[in-house]
């Protein structure tokens, strides 16, 4: 396998979806739809909306190779508006971290944050849509399966509420400055605020591709790791790379005094602790059926990050 190409070509699908399936920058009040748009198009790496295409593909061929007893190929809904969903939603999170109140910081993806680029309460809203925007559209494009419709968005509400991401928000909040901030604190966080997005776009993956509940659960402790480690690394490029390099405000971290992984354990034992994770969710990965070389090698790029 090809994995830059393969990336190149899922990153590339997940684009044309945005396109497609988010309102145009012109729609009335176009000011709203184009701040929308201004933070869905940055770029990024598009990490969550691939992993639910590449959870998709895994396991829609299984079913595609052992379609049991029915009497005809079975239907594979398509993954697209599910992975365009996650992204809808995570950039919503993005929007509002930035914001004054929260992080107040002026770079994202390597342009102006969106409050900058427009104002505090249009970046506010264009959040909120994108955020009603993600169920929406799950809702509408997943209705001639009402059971996958359902799933799919208990899914991600569970994901991105008060006990998830959210959640973990608001305890990254009240960490900051806090002396004593303890591991428990640290996990609780990062769990919630990175790793349950993670988790739920694989596990929305694994469900538009009729993946079974053992292969679910799977999929769940895979985002788990990918998310612990995922936020590890980006904890370690907080402390140690450019803002150039990173699309976004470096040294913010330390600057806000933030309870992050480095500030507890110290780069060494920082990498230490993000190899650890990679290397859980590549095992973990060898518990799925089909070709896994794609999210194998995918784990290890971002792995790669912070070396």
């Amino acid at each position: 396998m090809d994995f830059p190409a393969e990336l190149k070509r899922l990153v590339a699908r997940v684009e044309l979806g945005l396109d497609q399936l988010v309102p145009a920058a012109t729609t009335r009040p176009a000011r709203l739809h184009e701040a929308m748009r201004y933070s869905l198009q940055a770029g990024g790496k598009r990490l969550r909306p691939v992993l639910v295409l590449a959870a998709h593909e895994l396991h829609a061929a299984a079913r595609m190779r052992n379609p049991g007893s029915a009497p005809r190929e079975p239907r594979v809904p398509d993954p697209l508006p599910a992975a365009v969903a996650v992204e809808c939603l995570h950039t919503y999170s993005l929007i509002h971290d930035d914001l004054p109140c929260m992080d107040n910081d002026d770079l994202r993806r390597g342009r102006p944050t969106a409050h900058r680029q427009f104002d505090e309460a249009t970046a506010l809203l264009a959040g909120d849509a994108l955020l009603t925007h993600a169920f929406a559209l799950l809702a509408e494009a997943y209705a001639p399966d009402p059971a996958l419709a359902h799933a799919l968005i208990r899914e991600l509400a569970e994901a991105a509420g008060s006990r998830r991401l959210i959640g973990g928000q608001m305890a990254d909040l009240l960490a900051e400055k806090q002396a004593r901030a303890t591991d428990d604190d640290l996990e609780f966080i990062h769990l919630n605020k990175t790793a349950a997005m993670i988790e739920a776009a694989l596990v929305m993956g694994g469900l538009t591709g009729g993946a079974d509940a053992p292969s679910l659960a799977t999929l769940r402790r895979i985002g788990r790791h990918l998310g612990l480690a995922f936020q590890i690394v980006d904890d370690i490029l907080d402390a140690t790379a450019d803002s150039a390099t990173l699309g976004k405000t470096a040294g913010k971290d330390a600057k806000a005094d933030k309870t992050t992984f480095v500030k507890l354990h110290g780069l060494a034992d920082s990498r230490r602790l993000a190899r650890e994770h990679s290397d859980t969710a590549r095992a973990t990965i060898a518990d799925l059926p089909g070709d896994r070389e794609f999210l194998l090698a995918l784990v290890d790029s971002m792995a790669a990050r912070s070396n």
